[in-house]
């Protein structure tokens, strides 16, 4: 069996594994309260996918090769298509995500999916700034704005605000200086006291999925998973005896 994906938290649906076996494909849920025991081993490219059938790669490069990795032009788009002709027509949503405690991020999407891009990112707290008639000018904005708010926030970062909350006057400070047309306070169920410790691992009980972080608990500890770090990955149905780094509260 191997991981071939994964699919966010979203307001569409729920967090989840894509787990191979051969060319049949299956979710496996990473609901809250339930829980994981799988042993990862080799790693390489996890193919392709279409629909519930899995394409098979023996390439070494994970999560994928340059044969099935997949590039998004649009998110290194300033305003000017890196495209053969220009296809963003519809209606584009400028927003600022919070991440805690005070890391602010620019950023666009389609309207329609505005919401569910949040979730998607792991924001804790989000306002939506404007709307504008097409890709083109939303990534002309926020190639603007980027001057003053940062466009990417990089896993680890994250991982480390998940025990905290948005620093509200700093947030509230921020948004004085536009009119957003809607905000939002997500709640993703976890309730922690520190920080995670970063590790890939696949074994525990799940506390919750915020973004593309996986948060697990094991022997006191609490452990935070890149779930784009086990996709490629080889499991086998039985926990990990690998030893993990733990926290002080576990002792």
């Amino acid at each position: 069996m191997q991981i071939v994906g994964y699919e966010t938290e979203r307001d569409d649906g729920r967090p989840a594994l894509f787990v191979a076996d051969g060319r049949e494909v299956r979710r496996e849920p990473l609901a809250q309260g339930g829980s994981l025991g799988y042993s990862l081993g080799e790693r390489r490219c996890a193919g392709a996918l279409d629909g519930t059938t899995h394409y098979d790669c023996e390439n070494e490069t994970a999560p994928y090769c340059g044969q099935h990795a997949s590039t998004w032009v649009c998110a290194r788009c300033t305003g000017t298509c890196l495209k053969d002709e220009m296809d963003c027509y519809d209606d584009h949503a400028l927003y600022l995500a919070a991440f805690a405690p005070a890391t602010f991020k620019v950023g666009v999407t389609k309207e329609w999916r505005l919401r569910t891009r949040l979730r998607e990112q792991g924001a804790d707290r989000a306002a939506h700034l404007r709307t504008v008639e097409n890709g083109r000018v939303a990534r002309e904005i926020e190639s603007q704005l980027a001057e003053e708010y940062t466009d990417r926030v990089r896993v680890p970062a994250k991982v480390s605000g998940l025990h905290r909350d948005v620093d509200a006057e700093d947030w509230k400070s921020t948004l004085a200086a536009f009119d957003p047309i809607e905000t939002f306070d997500f709640d993703y169920g976890l309730e922690l006291d520190a920080a995670p410790v970063a590790e890939t691992v696949l074994t525990g009980e799940i506390l919750g999925v915020q973004g593309r972080v996986l948060v697990l608990e094991r022997g006191g500890t609490t452990y935070a998973v890149d779930l784009r770090d086990v996709v490629g990955y080889e499991i086998s149905e039985e926990a990990t005896d690998r030893e993990l780094q733990s926290s002080l509260a576990a002792f």
